[in-house]
């Protein structure tokens, strides 16, 4: 593998990581209660229980930000599909970018193939 990606080989845990701390909070929130009161809380909003129907919607917004920002910080392009990969499921490119972060120039796998 590493003759076509000369990354290091921990790259995957900068990933694994930041997928795993909103993943444990929201685990530690939910043993508290906090799912049940924004469940109650949504349900008394003036869009009632239809505010429910948006909330897939915006835990898959954070969940592809997270995703995007962690691929930007690594210097890969959250928007660029790679021409042996495309097509269900990995279409997040198709879509715009949620990245919080610039894609980072001096990490990026293109500077790597080049420095090789």
């Amino acid at each position: 593998m590493a003759e076509i990606d000369p990354r290091d080989n921990q790259a995957w845990f900068y990933s694994f990581a930041a997928a795993m701390v909103p993943f444990t909070a929201f685990c530690y929130g939910h043993q508290r209660g906090v799912t049940v009161r924004v469940i109650e809380k949504l349900a008394k909003t003036p869009g009632g229980i239809y505010g429910l129907f948006v909330l897939p919607f915006v835990t898959l917004a954070m969940e592809k930000s997270i995703y995007d920002t962690v691929q930007s910080w690594q210097g890969i392009d959250p928007t660029v599909i790679p021409e042996d990969r495309g097509g269900f499921p990995s279409g997040g490119g198709n879509l715009p970018s949620f990245s919080l972060v610039p894609v980072n120039k001096s990490r990026s796998v293109t500077n790597m193939h080049q420095n090789n």
